[in-house]
């Protein structure tokens, strides 16, 4: 069958795309990524495979890449996005340009070219706003911020596509874990980050703030999952668990038993977000075994000093 994956050189996309060429149905595989984060690391080892691997160095927002890259295709992962931390509120242009039309433009062209294309779309917890949040509810989400916006509009896009295809949108958490193309401005690489090189990790607010997280291992296992015929389509929530930032700095001193912490607006309530494990995954979803704990010290082991 033939792959492609917008956004496959970021941090999820690399890893996916790895593991979708090592995956015998895949007989080609298109990765789309406009390299303007700099992840670079898809290009290096291990093998890929380049009988059947092709990059594309291509935007969104160009219908005419979209319309010749897609044509034929199987299954589509859509990944690409601006993204950011989930209740920053900054570049609403941006946003708007990348996740809002550039979904757009994603759609139009599969429904061109790509009639019988099954689609993934990843989106993120942060269309839920604050509080608690449940694909299952029936009730439309409540974004706080212009990424979370962005990433609502997308998802509308896509449930068009849903009345004449086979399409699933994940909700994802806030990932962490080694990877490639890994981000450190997600909490829990930067914490780690800043534990082990600066000796020093800085908490704004009260620390009691919930977000939702998921182990990149976890998030491409179920990309990579609903590559094969299934019966799977709709919204779910691609979380592993919620916890409070002051339970990450516990897990972590644990590793780094001399961390210095340093709360910066420590009067502040801010905003929080709890979201669970969406029990309709199950068999898509893999469980894994292990604690933050040890997460966090497989990460620590990856770090070059």
């Amino acid at each position: 069958m033939k792959v492609l994956v917008t956004g496959g050189a970021g941090y999820l996309g690399a890893e996916l795309c790895a593991a979708l060429a090592r995956d015998e149905r895949v007989g080609e595989l298109v990765v789309y990524d406009l390299l303007d984060r700099g992840h670079f690391g898809i290009f290096m080892g291990p093998k890929l495979g380049r009988a059947k691997v092709r990059f594309v160095q291509g935007d969104v927002l160009d219908s005419r890449r979209l319309l010749q890259e897609l044509a034929g295709c199987d299954v589509v992962y859509h990944l690409a996005a601006k993204v950011t931390t989930p209740f920053s509120d900054a570049s609403h242009s941006q946003f708007e340009q990348v996740n809002h039309w550039g979904t757009a433009e994603v759609v139009y062209a599969i429904e061109e070219v790509a009639p019988k294309a099954r689609v993934i779309y990843l989106s993120s917890a942060s269309v839920y706003g604050s509080g608690q949040g449940s694909a299952q509810s029936g009730h439309d989400p409540s974004p706080r911020t212009a990424y979370g916006h962005s990433k609502w509009r997308g998802e509308r896009h896509m449930e068009r596509l849903g009345d004449h295809r086979q399409v699933v949108i994940l909700r994802s958490g806030n990932v962490h874990g080694y990877g490639r193309s890994m981000r450190f401005d997600a909490v829990i690489n930067r914490f780690l980050f800043q534990a082990h090189f600066q000796g020093r990790v800085t908490v704004r607010g009260t620390g009691h703030q919930r977000r939702p997280f998921i182990h990149v291992d976890a998030a491409v296992g179920t990309l990579a999952a609903l590559l094969g015929p299934n019966p799977l389509a709709g919204t779910f929530d691609l979380v592993e668990q919620d916890r409070s930032v002051v339970e990450l700095v516990e897990a972590l001193r644990s590793v780094y038993p001399d961390t210095e912490l340093l709360f910066v607006d420590q009067h502040l309530e801010l905003q929080g977000m709890q979201v669970a494990r969406d029990a309709r995954l199950a068999g898509f979803q893999p469980v894994r075994t292990g604690d933050l704990t040890s997460d966090f010290r497989a990460l620590a082991e990856r770090f070059a000093w």
